[in-house]
């Protein structure tokens, strides 16, 4: 483990104040906070700091870290693939690269047997849109060139991506226009369902029946695809009603409409099925991934399709999907991803994320009947949700001048969680995660929102 001075740590935030654009913050902020923290070494569910500090990383560094920090063969995996080579040839490829393909062919859900890679998830969702218009060109439909999302969505931070999402996180107005075409429908979340619904599987039934009378509006022939995550995270870790997923395949299927699913967070077993689409036996069209195929050792993505629409561009060269992504299938990536799958399967943590996803509800849900600023709780194996109110009743938020988000995550902070606070909560630890682990999570959880109940009075 690498530790610094505290002069050297000063030195180190002062320099990234200088140069560095460091996500999501905004440097004088930093500068009077402290921070940025940095972080130097790290071993399954934790990490440790420059300062020697050692925290749990409850969000697995951004819904990633799947089989945990400081997987040694997972770095010897990629040191020999460096000896050896570490890019190819023009229009060739590589053995890793070509086991990766094959892997994911076998442990998708139905017949997607075809791996378009990428270096990481917007990448994925970019090709996706492109092989989208592209398909429908192939088959004699060039009309089909529009798009359907949901709101409250989180699909990437490209441009194209960008347009598909809708998430007051990740606000598009300094972008704007955005690619046309794309038309937002409403969330199926059950705890605020924007049409109404009272369940789960009223809510699921009332949104699912937006996307078809978008398509209906729209002009069926006119549109390409639907683009959903099938757990989404920007409001809290949204998990649908049963119904939803089953219904918006028959859906698509009925008007000819490609289903695409996002699965960049949810794959490689983030909700306790290797793929998220599995747990409502849905076979989507294309399917986006990255995240968890190297558990974040190497930046990778990829666009996985159904042989049906991969063989829309066989046939001459002609045909062929002409789209090309500088890194994407890197053979070091791939055989990272090929030891990080491995170690997923070898020992169990599909499983356990969903062992230890149902524990961790339980302990959320049990902090919701202590606290009354808990809302709402709700989740899917490692991938937990929590809605914060300032009423139970009217389910209003509570006011900016709160400062809620800040008392939260400053809250976990010092007392060793890494975890964002704010009116929507995502909780998604390593899949490698203990029980003993998941209750020093809680316990922490527990106190600080005890404090924050106590401070805000409720």
């Amino acid at each position: 483990m690498t530790t610094h001075s505290p002069a050297e740590v000063k030195a180190l935030q002062e320099s990234a104040l200088e140069h560095l654009w460091v996500y999501l913050r905004e440097p004088s902020d930093m500068a009077e906070k402290g921070d940025p923290a940095i972080f130097v070494s790290g071993e399954g569910v934790h990490v440790t700091d420059a300062n020697g500090k050692t925290s749990i990383d409850g969000m697995s560094g951004l819904w990633l870290k799947n089989v945990g920090y400081g997987r040694k063969e997972i770095a010897d995996a990629a040191y020999e693939q460096m000896l050896n080579l570490t890019y190819m040839p023009l229009g060739t490829t590589t053995e890793p690269t070509i086991r990766l393909a094959e892997k994911i062919s076998q442990i998708a859900p139905g017949d997607m047997t075809r791996s378009f890679f990428t270096s990481g998830g917007s990448e994925a969702v970019e090709t996706a849109i492109k092989l989208s218009r592209a398909y429908f060109k192939r088959v004699g439909e060039p009309h089909r060139t529009k798009f359907i999302s949901r709101k409250g969505s989180y699909h990437g931070a490209t441009m194209g991506a960008l347009a598909l999402g809708g998430s007051h996180l990740y606000p598009k107005l300094d972008y704007e226009p955005l690619m046309p075409g794309v038309f937002h429908v409403p969330q199926p979340l059950p705890y605020r369902c924007e049409l109404g619904g009272q369940t789960p599987e009223e809510c699921a039934e009332l949104c699912v029946n937006a996307i078809e009378e978008m398509i209906k509006f729209q002009d069926p022939e006119t549109v390409a695809a639907v683009f959903a995550e099938p757990v989404s995270s920007p409001l809290g870790c949204v998990v649908p009603g049963d119904n939803y997923w089953p219904r918006l395949r028959e859906i698509c299927d009925k008007y000819g409409v490609l289903l695409i699913a996002d699965e960049v967070i949810t794959g490689f077993g983030r909700t306790g099925k290797m793929f998220a689409t599995e747990h409502w036996g849905v076979v989507p069209d294309m399917m986006t991934v990255a995240k968890g195929i190297t558990s974040g050792y190497i930046p990778m993505g990829g666009c996985i399709t159904r042989g049906e629409i991969s063989d829309a561009f066989i046939g001459s060269p002609k045909a062929s999907f002409k789209h090309v992504i500088t890194f994407g299938g890197h053979p070091v990536a791939a055989a990272a991803a090929l030891k990080n799958i491995e170690i997923m399967e070898n020992e169990g943590m599909v499983e356990n994320s969903a062992k230890q996803g149902v524990y961790l509800l339980d302990g959320l849900k049990e902090m919701k009947d202590k606290y009354k600023m808990i809302g709402d709780v709700r989740g899917l194996g490692l991938f937990c949700g929590i809605e914060l109110v300032a009423d139970r009743e009217t389910k209003e938020y509570f006011p900016a001048e709160a400062d809620l988000a800040n008392r939260i995550t400053q809250g976990f902070a010092d007392n060793g969680l890494l975890l964002r606070g704010g009116d929507r909560m995502n909780v998604a630890p390593p899949l490698c995660i203990t029980s003993s682990e998941v209750d020093e999570l809680i316990t922490i959880m527990d106190k600080v929102f005890g404090e924050v109940s106590q401070a805000l009075g409720v």
